[in-house]
């Protein structure tokens, strides 16, 4: 069964770059046909969708996000990173990485059951 596990820094300085790693046991990132993909939720919102890196290694992201977002990944360490630029206070949330079979849109319904797999998360502050 393949497990995800994000890790990263829990404190983040306004204007800095957020680096978060998702760690994939259990199956291979570049396995046919899957999507993994970064969301996140802030303290009373709802789900909200980053972007994705596709099996084949394309990304696709949230324009809310694509001037500030990239997506890689190390198939070596069968990881996905995510890395967030420019962050501020609103950017605080719990991010997590989470797999999909098809690919996912901005205007797509973000819910937990759209997803095959999920990491548990991990908070992020972002404060001076």
């Amino acid at each position: 069964q393949v497990q995800l596990q994000e890790s990263g820094p829990g404190l983040v300085k306004p204007s800095q770059t957020l680096s978060l790693t998702c760690t994939v046991s259990g199956g291979s990132i570049i396995t046919n046909f899957y999507y993994w993909n970064w969301i996140r939720q802030s303290p009373g919102k709802g789900l909200e969708w980053i972007g994705y890196m596709a099996y084949t290694g394309s990304t696709h992201y949230n324009p809310s996000f694509k001037t500030r977002a990239s997506i890689s990944r190390d198939t070596s360490k069968n990881q996905i990173t995510l890395q967030l630029s420019d962050v501020t206070p609103e950017d605080t949330a719990v991010y997590y990485c989470a797999r999909a079979s098809r690919p996912v849109t901005y205007y797509d319904d973000i819910t937990r059951e759209r997803f095959s797999a999920w990491g548990q998360g991990t908070q992020v502050t972002v404060s001076s």
